[in-house]
């Protein structure tokens, strides 16, 4: 039971640093300045920005939340699982992102979420 929660804890919480990282991404836009400046000037923005602090905050749960996990339960158990990252991540790409998701990531994510359920029992 520990292991699921841990899993369940791991999961949404690189879902949430990994939508909250592109929103920021995609509202930043491109970096055109590379020189020491510029790289100062953007590092020195996306740092006061809540959004990208969210995402740390939240990727660092999933980092520790992974850790603890693997203390617990199999290797073979924790890394397959954790792919579920990927179907919640291809959902909300196209829900809240408005993303173009096309036919071959539809049917990856349903592997990768059948390949979990198989994990499951």
């Amino acid at each position: 039971m520990k292991s699921w929660i841990l899993l369940g804890a791991m999961v949404a919480s690189t879902v949430l640093g990994d939508l909250l990282q592109s929103v920021e991404m995609k509202r930043h836009g491109e970096i055109k300045e590379f020189h020491p400046h510029g790289i100062a000037r953007v590092l020195g923005v996306l740092a006061r920005n809540k959004f990208l602090i969210l995402a740390i905050f939240f990727m660092a749960i999933s980092f520790f939340a992974f850790m603890t996990l693997l203390e617990s339960t199999d290797l073979s158990f924790a890394v397959p699982a954790s792919a579920a990252t990927l179907v919640f991540e291809t959902i909300l790409a196209k829900v809240l992102l408005k993303e173009q998701v096309d036919f071959r990531r539809w049917v990856g994510a349903c592997l990768v979420a059948f390949g979990v359920v198989l994990l499951a029992k």
